[in-house]
């Protein structure tokens, strides 16, 4: 029994991939209006740009860390028990994580000041989610094993730690050029959250000792919690049995998109700084804020210490009375020692800031910038401030999670083939994987703009081996600078 659940929590949590968030091959491709929600302070060589609604960014990633399906289910002849027992039982760290995010950009608008040229306006709407569990595995280890092989051990409540949000995001932000060797920017974010679940900084543990009235002694003590807003709610209208269960779910979900759930404030900043002609450094930092959840909230908790030898029988005297009673003595005490409680208490929960910071340096003369793709379009002009024909670079990526940040390195090359098409190769080492290797493809074919982004490749030649995957693609209407 508690090696099927343990099978099953694998295969759920590995159907959910990792949720890192890290868009290393849009940063700085600032041929692409989305690279602006990357780094508000990027150059900007556009005069407006309008995206295709729900068409012009969606992303997704996906993937596991330290584990993956092909471990599990392999055809190599190994007992599928073995499998489990030394690849996630005992091969996976409490710092493993298994989840996933996704993106998508509902509309977005952006165009350069009449009145101060400098300066470059953009805002839209767009809905992002993640979940993500960290592996527990002083309890998977329990689960597995049992406690009577596993005296003495203390196996840690701390292991317990998983979080999930759906929000929507209302923005706006102001791109600056100061002078030619530097661009700034700032992104006001309004949030509103459709629904929240934490559960971090667990204390706590669960031992098994030698008792003095029976065999063994089992001693618990916790201090958990789970804060939730809006899953009850959205819970409360899946277990219904009506007709109307579609209905209510869609206006449930809509109403806490638009400003109906819990709100909250946060904003972006970064620049760009050129050293001389070719050489650039960019930096940014994004979601520093918080949402407020002060409605559709369920906590749970479970907080105090109990030790316990089980059922104490005093012998023959108890064998004419052995009935259910007795159990249920032995559960109301140990509940009455440790409470299981909820509560609808308000709570702040801080955004998953992120940092981004590159170097790039660009090479070679670039082409003209009206060409004809032999196509029957004729490109638009672009600015002096886009042209380069090569690139090459590193960047620098962590976002803050519940154990602490999350770290990736990336390098490089890009390259422009004319006005019509650029490409983006990069390789990417970070706790998923140290081979990811990365293409992005951005075709401007005159006013209509299409990318399409993924990352490591060479997981895609075997999935169920792949530890990591990521896509984005998006459609953009966009008018380039003439001068």
């Amino acid at each position: 029994m508690r090696k099927t659940a343990l099978v099953f929590w694998t295969t759920l949590f590995g159907v959910m991939g990792s949720y890192a968030q890290n868009k290393q091959l849009l940063y700085d491709f600032y041929e692409i209006p989305q690279a602006l929600m990357l780094n508000p302070g990027m150059r900007t060589p556009y005069d407006k740009h309008f995206g295709i609604p729900l068409l012009s960014g969606f992303s997704l990633q996906a993937g596991t860390s330290g584990v993956t399906v092909n471990d599990l289910f392999a055809n190599d002849g190994i007992d599928f028990t073995t499998k489990v027992r030394e690849n996630v039982v005992n091969g996976l760290r409490r710092n493993d994580e298994f989840g996933g995010s996704g993106q998508i950009e509902l509309f977005t608008m952006g165009f350069r000041s009449r009145n101060r040229p400098s300066d470059y306006f953009s805002f839209g709407m767009y809905g992002e989610g993640f979940i993500a569990q960290y592996w527990p595995r002083d309890l998977a280890i329990l689960t597995f094993e049992g406690n009577a092989n596993n005296l003495d051990r203390r196996f840690s409540l701390n292991h317990i730690a998983t979080q999930g949000e759906a929000v929507n995001v209302f923005h706006f932000g102001i791109n600056r050029e100061l002078n030619r060797n530097w661009t700034v920017g700032a992104r006001a974010k309004l949030y509103s959250s459709v629904f929240e679940f934490k559960s971090a900084s667990n204390q706590g543990y669960f031992v098994t000792t030698m008792g003095e009235d029976n065999i063994l002694r089992n001693t618990l003590v916790a201090d958990v919690r789970l804060r939730t807003s809006g899953v009850q709610e959205i819970i409360d209208i899946l277990e219904e049995d009506a007709n109307t269960t579609q209905a209510d779910l869609t206006r449930t979900l809509l109403s806490r998109s638009f400003l109906g759930g819990n709100l909250g404030v946060g904003f972006d900043i970064g620049f760009t700084h050129s050293f001389g002609r070719n050489s650039f450094i960019t930096a940014s930092l994004l979601d520093v804020g918080f949402i407020y959840h002060g409605n559709a909230i369920k906590n749970y908790t479970l907080r105090g210490a109990a030790s316990n030898e089980g059922v104490e029988i005093i012998l023959p005297e108890d064998l004419n009375d052995f009935n259910s009673e007795i159990w249920q003595e032995l559960v109301n005490d140990i509940e009455a020692q440790v409470p299981f409680d909820t509560n609808e208490d308000a709570f702040v929960t801080l955004r998953p800031f992120k940092v981004n910071a590159s170097f790039r340096y660009n090479f070679g003369a670039p082409r003209s910038r009206v060409q004809n793709c032999e196509c029957g379009v004729n490109m638009t002009s672009r600015t002096d401030n886009l042209g380069y024909k090569s690139a090459v670079g590193g960047q620098f990526f962590m976002i803050h999670r519940a154990r602490g940040p999350q770290v990736a390195l990336t390098g490089f090359y890009q390259h422009r083939f004319g006005n019509i098409l650029a490409v983006k190769t990069t390789y990417t080492v970070d706790k998923y994987t140290f081979s990811n290797i990365g293409l992005g493809i951005n075709l401007q074919a005159g006013p209509v703009n299409f990318y399409v982004l993924a990352d490591n490749l060479m997981g895609y030649t075997n999935i169920p081996d792949s530890n990591y995957a990521s896509l984005q693609f998006g459609f953009n209407i966009i008018s380039w600078n003439s001068n």
